[in-house]
């Protein structure tokens, strides 16, 4: 079988596709065939080393396949099943892999191969951060930088539907039209109006509750400057380079701001956690009330140009890998 290595942290050319044996399924696990791979931001920060990983390495923490062979002890599932996974040991990136059982989703049959393997992650990630990091409410209005990337396009409909007004951000004019198509209310381009000016403008002057900032250093300061007294940043990612460091008199004399930098895994470190976060993600995609749009298909062989575009800010949406 075939799956992407990295030897060394790097540029998007350190990964290389090679031929791997995969062994049958200890007790516990089973063996993925899969199907359609997901690719995220996460991806290229293991892939640089900004998120160290013991090298050599696979990479890729999400996919969608069908269930080849189970393990001794298995249970609830057997050959056939489809199902999908969004936070599983880096590996995705291959034709086939084992994995623990207890990790898995099952997928109905109203949802695409390709459609599981772009929203576990990206739409887990959108659901701990409204329903848990802050829970939004009915009535409010939210600002949500990169409202056109995969993240983005996911909790800006599920907010919506939530009753919730998002003002959304892009960096440029095209990607405007994709974030008010996925639920955004108003939708201010970075590039080219001044973001806290037209958030103040569209809450009377009062900021929003809660921000959330996946773009990171590029736009920590804008995030502050957005929200309303005692107002929460929820800077869940790294886009333009890691928040080094933040000076805490400032973040008070903003209006005794909270600042928090959550991570999935620590939303869905038990098995009940990260069932309840993975049903609530399929449930409202089979729903309809968030669509995930699949925009580019990268063949796996074609993984750097996969990473190249994604960094380059080139692609919108959500973005897969065909094994």
């Amino acid at each position: 079988m075939k799956a992407i290595r990295i030897d060394a942290p790097g540029p998007a050319s350190v990964m290389k596709l090679v031929e791997v044996e995969v062994a049958k399924p200890k007790p516990g696990e089973l063996r993925l065939r899969q199907t359609a791979i997901g690719l995220n931001y996460i991806d290229t920060y293991h892939r640089s080393g900004l998120y160290p990983l013991p090298m050599p390495s696979g990479i890729g923490q999400e996919a969608a396949g069908v269930v080849e062979e189970v393990g001794e002890g298995v249970k609830g599932f057997k050959p056939g099943d489809r199902v999908a996974y969004g936070t599983g040991a880096v590996g995705a990136y291959a034709q086939v892999r084992n994995l623990p059982a207890n990790r898995l989703t099952k997928i109905p049959k109203s949802i695409s191969d390709e459609t599981a393997a772009a929203m576990m992650l990206k739409g887990m990630t959108a659901r701990y951060l409204i329903r848990a990091t802050y829970k939004v409410k009915r009535g409010e209005t939210i600002l949500l930088h990169a409202a056109a990337g995969g993240v983005g396009l996911i909790l800006s409909q599920w907010a919506k539907a939530l009753g919730v007004k998002v003002i959304g951000t892009v960096g440029s004019a095209e990607k405007m039209a994709a974030a008010r198509a996925h639920g955004c209310a108003h939708v201010i381009n970075s590039s080219a109006e001044n973001v806290v000016a037209r958030v103040r403008e569209l809450t009377g002057g009062k900021g929003v509750p809660v921000v959330y900032d996946g773009v990171g250093q590029a736009t920590v300061m804008t995030s502050l400057d957005c929200l309303s007294p005692r107002g929460l940043l929820v800077s869940f990612g790294n886009a333009s380079g890691p928040v080094r460091a933040l000076d805490l008199g400032m973040v008070a004399a903003k209006g005794s701001l909270y600042v928090t930098r959550p991570v999935l895994m620590h939303y869905t470190a038990s098995d009940k956690d990260l069932h309840e976060t993975a049903d609530d993600v399929v449930q409202m995609v089979k729903s309809g009330k968030v669509k995930i749009p699949v925009n580019q298909r990268y063949a796996l062989a074609d993984a750097a140009r996969a990473h190249e575009d994604l960094e380059a800010r080139r692609t919108t949406g959500t973005t897969i890998l065909i094994p």
